[in-house]
């Protein structure tokens, strides 16, 4: 396993964990969820576009060997 696969997995697990806070934060409602709800929403997006551009780095980097 390369080091980039092992970030790239990394990535990936923490996106998951960010829509895993995010859906129990909106589950239970009330002002936990008011107060941090966009904040969940912005690190899971930031993650999802760290994972595909370590993706395409991986897929570039594979094209090139």
């Amino acid at each position: 396993m390369t080091i980039l696969t092992a970030v790239m997995i990394l990535a990936m697990l923490a996106t998951v964990i960010a829509l895993g806070m995010g859906v129990v934060s909106m589950a239970h409602g009330g002002e936990f969820d008011k107060k941090h709800s966009e904040q969940f929403m912005f690190a899971r997006i930031s993650l999802q576009g760290l994972t595909l551009v370590l993706l395409l780095i991986a897929v570039i980097v594979s094209a090139m060997s």
